[in-house]
């Protein structure tokens, strides 16, 4: 029997069964495909940082003595689309059973499910041996709930995979140090660079020119920074638990002008591509926890290990248990459109200038900055879900559609009504001044709402409240600040949404 089996992009898991022994009958297909680079308007370092991991990956297939057939984006035979490149390879290759892993992504898992009911040969797909849950673990554990509360699904997979534990209780007494992660940071530590591998990438930017491929954001291509192999991966994860996990914790939710990534571990984009699993991660992380415990708190660690065994987890398990409904989401009811300095960065807000600039020249922001700055202002500015969507899939040099959208969609916009979050991520210009020096050095006024150098945040807030009020008069954790929009004189209320809509109606003006 001869076997054709498909790798796809983001499943580079050089642990997989599939490649413990080598088979002159099998033949591995990668391609990188328009059908990929267009479906959404990506960042280039994304589309660089891919297609040069699959290019390691294949190579690294090789070198173990497996068949790889490979198609860059500019070969001219590459069909540039899934179903082509399959129907090609069965009919060149005199493929008797056509195998794949599972997609991550919806509309992949049904484009593969179409082409195996069209070819004439046996198909099958596999998990990929990724994840610590199965796709649909998450809805087996909440069935019958009306809560999805994250914080209970965490605690089961703590138990499960007994991690952080000290017998059937949390290390510490604690499951949660959510309560300790919130410190601001103001230069007391000196924090190490960022690991940067400085890669030159010349000739696939080269290619994605020749190709058309369209992209935005900025690249220097002569020092590219990301891993782009398993190799470089690890690296990275011991650079993390070496120097950064110490303070991670923290200061995980903190913002600052001169740090674009503080102690974060920058591990999404190795782990999203699946170069690195997310159990080795956390099993390495633990591991350097126990044998460092006199300089690591567990509250570092705690954080970490909730990001990823607790939020990682339980947004992919939301993903599958609600598409395809999912992405068609928007609650509030949200239609405007996103401004055009979310391509420029040219804004006057310093939080946005440094979180969207940082996010064109790194393909990278971290949590806080992509919830508290950028999604806050899209919700509160109430643009529809679907560009905001587009925006954050396209911009992320980690963002795949299965942990995007939930992110996004759910707890960033509120647009799925609440199965995620309990409340909208909302907050006026005191949070994001609470957790980061921008508002110091800003051009608008933190303290101020309705004057001309007022923070925007501030009128867009409790415009926001008051627009919505009657979505959300019915949710107890927005009770205390609907009492309060209740209790404000008319007057002043009035003269909020005036310059609110002011702003709505002008954003990149702002």
């Amino acid at each position: 029997m001869k076997k054709l089996r498909l790798i796809l992009g983001d499943q580079l898991n050089a642990e997989h069964s599939w490649f413990r022994e080598t088979d002159e009958n099998v033949i591995y297909l990668m391609a990188e495909m328009r059908q990929e680079t267009d479906y959404v308007k990506h960042h280039i370092q994304k589309v660089v940082a891919f297609f040069l991991a699959m290019r390691h990956f294949a190579d690294g297939l090789r070198s173990k003595g497996h068949h790889v057939v490979y198609f860059e984006i500019t070969d001219a035979k590459n069909p540039q689309e899934l179903k082509k490149l399959v129907v090609q390879a069965i009919e060149k290759y005199k493929i008797t059973k056509f195998e794949y892993l599972l997609a991550d992504e919806f509309r992949l898992d049904e484009q593969l499910l179409s082409i195996c009911q069209q070819i004439s040969i046996p198909s099958q797909g596999f998990d990929t041996e990724h994840f610590y849950t199965s796709r649909m673990e998450l809805s087996e554990f909440f069935e019958g709930k009306k809560m999805l509360l994250m914080e209970n699904f965490y605690r089961y997979m703590r138990k499960k995979h007994h991690l952080l534990m000290d017998g059937a209780l949390p290390l510490g007494n604690q499951w949660n140090f959510d309560a300790d992660n919130r410190k601001k940071y103001k230069g007391e530590f000196t924090i190490p660079k960022a690991k940067n591998f400085h890669l030159q990438v010349d000739a696939v930017v080269d290619q994605l020119s020749n190709a058309a491929v369209v992209t935005f954001g900025n690249i220097d291509s002569a020092d590219f920074s990301w891993p782009t192999s398993r190799a470089a991966c690890v690296e990275v994860l011991d650079y993390f638990c070496d120097h950064l996990l110490v303070h991670f914790g923290d200061y995980e939710d903190a913002m600052h002008t001169n740090e674009k990534f503080l102690f974060h571990s920058r591990l999404s984009f190795a782990m999203n591509s699946k170069m690195l699993s997310p159990k080795e991660v956390i099993d390495r992380v633990i591991a350097h926890y126990h044998q460092n415990q006199n300089t690591i708190s567990l509250s570092q660690v705690e954080g970490f290990v909730r990001q990823i065994l607790g939020w990682r987890e339980y947004i992919r398990g939301i993903y599958w248990k609600e598409m395809p409904q999912y992405a068609q989401k928007n609650a509030l009811e949200n239609h405007h459109t996103l401004p055009e300095f979310f391509w420029t960065g040219n804004t006057k807000m310093n939080c946005l200038h440094h979180a969207i600039n940082q996010s064109l020249d790194e393909a990278y922001a971290h949590h806080i900055q992509r919830l508290m700055v950028i999604g806050n202002f899209t919700l509160l500015t109430q643009i529809h879900p679907d560009q905001v969507d587009a925006w954050y899939l396209g911009v992320y040099i980690d963002a795949i559609e299965w942990v995007e959208m939930p992110n996004t969609r759910g707890m960033s916009q509120y647009a799925d009504g609440g199965i995620i979050a309990t409340k909208p991520y909302v907050s006026s210009g005191s949070y994001i001044n609470k957790m980061s020096n921008y508002c110091g050095s800003c051009a608008y006024n933190v303290k101020e709402k309705t004057t001309d150098m007022a923070c925007p945040f501030n009128s867009l807030y409790w415009n926001f409240l008051d627009e919505k009020r009657d979505y959300f008069k019915k949710n107890p954790r927005m009770t205390m600040m609907l009492s309060l929009l209740q209790k404000m004189p008319a007057e002043e209320l009035y003269a909020i949404k005036v310059k609110a809509n002011h702003i709505i109606e002008n954003m990149d003006a702002f």
